[in-house]
């Protein structure tokens, strides 16, 4: 679709107001501004009309509205997407942050999830009953853009991806009908859905099938720091030793500046390190004997572990990382942490621009490797890492800065690359590198997106065109 900035002032907002339970913020509205940021503040965009969905009526009423006036359509969860794409230019931006329902059934081990909620909404419920569903790292990410996307974090190798624990989800299409896709019921759509992002409808609520952690949802966690000089020694002990720990130990590598405030002693805040961040949920009973390795490697600067609540872990880095920084994105995915690649880590971890600047690797290890490549839209299941490269700093004046240490780091390190990269860490950067991080599962989401959204209503995300009619 084609539209102009005439076209999206101009529709009947008032029409729209009126209809929905929600609220509805245009540009004349004085919380415009308020109600249009997202969380990586280098994404500057004025939609033309920001409506808060209170239920599934709200959003069907919206893409009804959309489609009838042609308007571009964005949809935002928690608007934490890497490139942005919960907002846009002159488009309606269907907010889903008032769909906050969090229902648990401790009997069948399941949550039903409200697509507004964020991961830290979850896991305190969840939590609460011992129980948690995989997701990221920061709980201030929403449930929804990291759920289609995929879902790489701390229970990654011992429970999958989330995807992995998506049992269904209700999801509003383009031509405004409601379905259930699960495995028994849309099951090409449920397919699509679990890694292929917001291409194919807006999902308004999620039901995951939840899983017994630690001792009453207490896990041992937190991080390993060591010197900066020990990074190469480091990263190929921990490429050895990451596969042969048992599942239910998991530690994503990082090359980081250490902060500057407790918990961190004083004598370490503001040194370059290479830190693993590690998450146990196993018996307390074999904690000593499962985390003695890493315990006991090389000579950390700190030893971080210790027990606490799960959710506590997974906010551990909400109040370094605010919204409203400034980001710039680069990813991709790593079979193996080669000898050349350690080498690029090394040489840019030295020169990391800012205090938020960081490298990170995640594992895609143990049950979220042993799901077949074709069996959801998400492909890389041959093991290895999600690697992502983030410039980050508070300051607008050091958005080239940032920019272009992550675009250098990444050119050099992309040789080592298996490809394709995460879509929940992509930016702006071309259908191309959309296609790759699909693999062979592409031409089956075109496909699907045909069928479900054949105008493509739906392409403010790391876009799958619908497939072309032989």
């Amino acid at each position: 679709m084609t539209m102009t900035s005439r076209g999206a002032v101009g529709a009947p907002y008032e029409e729209l107001a009126a209809e929905l339970s929600g609220s509805l913020t245009t540009r004349s509205d004085p919380g415009f501004d308020a109600a249009r940021a997202v969380y990586n503040a280098m994404i500057d965009k004025r939609p033309a009309a920001i409506a808060r969905c209170r239920d599934v009526a709200d959003v069907i009423a919206c893409i009804r509205f959309g489609r009838e006036n042609g308007l571009e359509i964005a949809v935002r969860g928690g608007a934490h997407n890497a490139g942005g794409l919960g907002t846009w230019d002159d488009a309606l931006v269907i907010d889903l942050s008032l769909l906050r329902t969090i229902e648990i059934d401790p009997e069948t081990h399941t949550v039903r999830v409200g697509g507004g909620c964020t991961w830290g909404e979850v896991d305190q419920a969840t939590v609460s009953s011992g129980m948690a569903t995989p997701s990221g790292i920061l709980s201030t990410t929403g449930v929804g853009g990291l759920t289609l996307g995929g879902g790489i974090g701390y229970l990654a190798r011992r429970f999958g991806l989330t995807i992995d624990n998506l049992l269904a989800a209700e999801v509003v299409l383009a031509d405004g009908s409601v379905v259930t896709a699960s495995d028994t019921a849309d099951s090409d759509l449920f397919w699509a859905l679990r890694g292929g992002g917001g291409n194919f409808g807006v999902v308004t609520s999620f039901t995951f099938r939840c899983h017994d952690i630690g001792d009453h949802g207490t896990i041992i966690g937190g991080p390993v720091l060591y010197d900066f000089a020990d990074t190469a020694a480091v990263m190929r002990w921990y490429r050895q030793l990451l596969p042969s720990l048992p599942e239910e130990l998991n530690g994503w590598l990082g090359v980081l500046t250490i902060p500057a405030g407790p918990p961190f002693p004083e004598h370490l805040w503001g040194r370059t390190s290479c830190a693993i961040v590690w998450c146990y949920t196993g018996s307390p009973e074999r904690a000593d004997e499962v985390l003695e390795p890493i315990r006991t490697y090389g000579s950390p600067l700190l030893v971080g572990l210790q027990s606490m609540p799960y959710n506590a872990l997974q906010g551990a880095f909400d109040a370094i990382y605010p919204p409203g920084l400034q980001w710039y994105w680069r990813a991709d995915f790593f079979t193996e942490i080669t000898d050349a690649a350690i080498d690029v880590h090394v040489k840019y971890g030295s020169m990391l621009p800012t205090a938020h600047s960081t490298m990170h690797l995640y594992p895609i290890d143990g049950a979220a490797s042993r799901v077949a490549e074709d069996a959801t839209a998400f492909a890389y299941r041959d093991g290895g890492w999600a690697g992502v490269i983030v410039g980050v700093d508070p300051d607008p004046a050091n958005a080239d800065v940032i920019s272009k240490w992550t675009r250098d780091y990444w050119e050099e390190l992309h040789p080592t690359s298996a490809g394709g990269g995460y879509v929940n860490f992509l930016m702006d950067e071309g259908a191309d590198r959309v296609r790759a991080s699909y693999r062979g599962n592409f031409q089956r989401l075109a496909r699907i997106k045909a069928e479900y959204d054949p105008d493509n209503t739906f392409h403010i995300n790391q876009n799958i065109p619908p497939a072309v009619a032989d």
